[in-house]
Formats: C-alpha cells, structure tokens, sequence
C-alpha cells in the first residue's frame, strides 16, 4: 500500500523523505522526530514543530501555551486542516494572485515566490529574514496566499495587476513564541526540493524551529507531523481534565473513522450476528409460548355505578374521590329547597326569597333556627356559584357533616311544625 502524501516515509514525487533526510543532515538524527501523535506532554520550550498539511486542526490551546513558554511552531498547509487553526492566530488564507509576475512553465499554479524585501532597503542584503536569506527564488506549486495585520511577510508572489500577496509570514506570537505559516506545503515535497531555493527554504525552516533567541539557547527538537495525526497530553502539565477529554474524543472519533473506512472487525459481526440470532430466538419463543387469556364480550360485562343512571349511579358520583365537593352540598341544597316547599305546602318552583317569606309567615322555623336556615343557603348558593365558574370550594368534611347535621335538624323542626 502506496503510503499518503506529505509523509516522511513516501519516497515518491510527492512525499515527504527528503525533507527528512534534509532535516537531519541540517541538525542530528536525534534531534528530527517524525510522529504520528503529538504528545503535548513532551514538548519544552526549546522545541520546535512542523505541522506539514494536517488533516485536522491541532489543539489551538496546547500549541498556545507552548509558544507562550518560547516554543516555535511552523504550519504550512494550503487546503488542508489548518484553517481553523492559522484563524486562532489571526491568518486567514487568501487566493493567490491569477496573472502572477513570475511563472515556472506559464502556469499560474506554479508561480516564483521571492523574498519579501522593504523598498527603502531593497540594496541591503540584511534586510533579508534569516529564513530567506540564501532563497532567491522558491517555485510554488498551487499555493494560497496568507494574511495577518502584525506578522511580517519572508515571501510573496507578485501579480502583474494585483498587489503583491503573501506566501509565508512568521513573526513573535504570544509574547515569547514563533511562528511561521505558510501557505504552499508542496513547496517541500520531493519534487520541489530539487530547485535550489526551495531547498534552501527547507533547510532554513529547519534551523529557525530550533536556532537560539534572545531569551536563551534552545537547540531542542524538531517534531515533525504530516497529514491526519493524533493529539495526547498537556503542555507544562495543565488542564489535565481536558487533555483527558480531548484524548477520549480523539480515541472515539479514530474508531468511528475506521469503522468507516475499513467496516466492522469480522470478530465483531459473528458476536452482532450471534447476539441478533439468540434475541430473535427469544422473541419468537416468547410469542409462540404465550397463552391468551379467554375475554369476556363487551355485552356481558357488568355497568360501572358511575356510568349508571338512578340513585346508586349519582351516589357513586358523589363519592367518587375526583368528584368536587361543592356537588354534594348542591345535592345537599336542592334536598332542603324540596323538603321544605313541600312541608310548607309550596310548589316544587318556588323560589328562595318566597319560601324564606312563607317559612316565616307559617312560623315553621323558630327565629334561630331561620336566621341558620338563611346562612345556610348563603353557603350552599356558594358551591352553586363555585361549580358555575369551575371554581375549587375549600370546605373541610367535619364542616361537610356540620351542615348535613344542621339540615337534619330544620327539616325536623319544619316538619314539626307543619304537623302541629
């Protein structure tokens, strides 16, 4: 299997082996490291990273507090998984100028970058970046242009119509920090590195991640990472809730990704299959086994009281415990509005205030016991008004049973009366 673009074990056109070969000339073959995990954990100060086309945004956070410590980091990405990333920073990509000045076979996706020189001291040769101070020339190869309001420009490509546009920037980040962006990853690949500016560009780039500043001398590693890689474990030790958050998301998202790509282990699909089996197995003896029970026909079950008609269906609303109570002391009211009209000798029509006249005219009710009668059917008019306007009636049952008693009494003394 032919291994992916950019990577330091492709020997191909577009890999990444001469770079490293380059790489490790310029510093030691123990101070180039080529992973395919970024462990935060590792990195010191003195160190410098090369995130050549990520496939994905590296934790802007983690590289932050690395280049605030005096770390150095170089991203050179044009539409890879940089975006989100050099954006943090402030960079945002850009096209490249359409009509180039320069151009390797006339082609505008292969246009000649140069050094980045102020036009006041254009004739000096120090006032060439570190980076490109033996670049004559770099032939890209479909760049994109970068943009930043503070760092400074080491490469540009002229247009012919436009202004020049930014290939590489690279300045101080975060107080301590340096950092390069680059908007051309192929410019290093193994065919780009056999033009002697290019090289030169590389060899450059390798020296700056880990040269001396002015807050001490560095000489650490260079890590390099390329393509998709995977990200572990905090810078000086911080956060360590969220680099474990971040691994068990990364741990996820790498399965889910293979799971995509490669499918399901066949371990893992005689145990799904096995499992799917015995649960249709269950089912269906579960089903099979099932003994009905015998229903009684609609026609033969027995009417519930509530549903009846007559005395025990509205007994049984009455009771029943989500019946409010202002129904009862309706039932309670119509009992002693008939008991009385009929004792007294009224029709069953009689209003309130004539049956209160006619009780007092007959002196069915001592003058007690009609002052209670009154009250009484102030109360009662109340639950009719509460059951109107589907209001709650707050009446306590011995209050309930006070006034059952109490109605008792004055159709008993009525009745007294009416009989003498």
């Amino acid at each position: 299997m032919r291994a992916a673009d950019f990577e330091a074990s492709d020997t191909g056109w577009q890999g990444a082996s001469e770079l490293l070969a380059l790489m490790r000339a310029a510093l030691g073959p123990e101070r180039v490291v080529v992973v395919a995990t970024l462990d935060y954990g590792e990195l010191t100060p003195r160190d410098g990273v090369l995130l050549l086309h990520p496939g994905s945004s590296a934790d802007y956070d983690e590289l932050a507090a690395f280049l605030r410590a005096g770390g150095r980091l170089a991203i050179l990405d044009d539409y890879g998984g940089a975006g989100k990333l050099l954006e943090r920073f402030g960079i945002r990509k850009v096209p490249s100028p359409l009509r180039p000045e320069r151009m390797l076979r006339q082609r505008a996706d292969f246009a000649i970058a140069t050094p980045t020189v102020p036009p006041a001291v254009a004739a000096l040769e120090q006032a060439r970046h570190p980076l490109v101070a033996d670049v004559e020339e770099l032939i890209t190869n479909h760049p994109v242009a970068l943009t930043h309001p503070n760092l400074t420009s080491v490469l540009e490509i002229r247009s012919q119509d436009e202004p020049p546009a930014a290939l590489a920037v690279t300045g101080i980040i975060l107080d301590k920090g340096r950092l390069l962006a680059m908007g051309d990853p192929s410019a290093v690949i193994n065919l780009m590195l056999r033009y002697p500016g290019n090289r030169a560009f590389a060899t450059a780039l390798t020296r700056y991640l880990v040269d001396d500043d002015a807050w001490g001398e560095r000489q650490g590693k260079v890590y390099l990472v390329a393509n998709d890689f995977k990200q572990k474990g905090v810078f000086g030790g911080r956060h360590r809730w969220a680099a474990e958050l971040r691994d068990q998301l990364d741990d996820a998202m790498g399965f889910a990704s293979r799971l995509h790509h490669d499918g399901l282990p066949e371990l893992l699909h005689w145990v799904l299959g096995g499992a799917l089996a015995l649960g249709a197995a269950g089912w269906v003896t579960r089903v099979a086994g099932r003994t009905y029970g015998r229903l009684q026909p609609r026609y033969a079950k027995s009417v519930p009281l509530l549903a009846q008609g007559g005395a025990a269906g509205r007994a049984a609303v009455l009771s029943a415990s989500e019946s409010p109570r202002a129904l009862v002391l309706l039932e309670l009211r119509s009992a002693l509005l008939e008991s009385l009209s009929e004792r007294l000798g009224l029709g069953p029509s009689a209003s309130r205030e004539a049956l209160l006249a006619e009780v007092v005219r007959q002196g069915a009710l001592s003058a007690a016991s009609s002052a209670s009668l009154r009250a009484m059917l102030t109360t009662l008019d109340a639950a009719e008004a509460a059951v109107l306007h589907a209001r709650e009636l707050r009446l306590a049952p011995p209050q309930l049973l006070a006034l059952e008693r109490e109605l008792h009494r004055l159709l008993a003394e009525a009745g007294a009366e009416h009989a003498s």
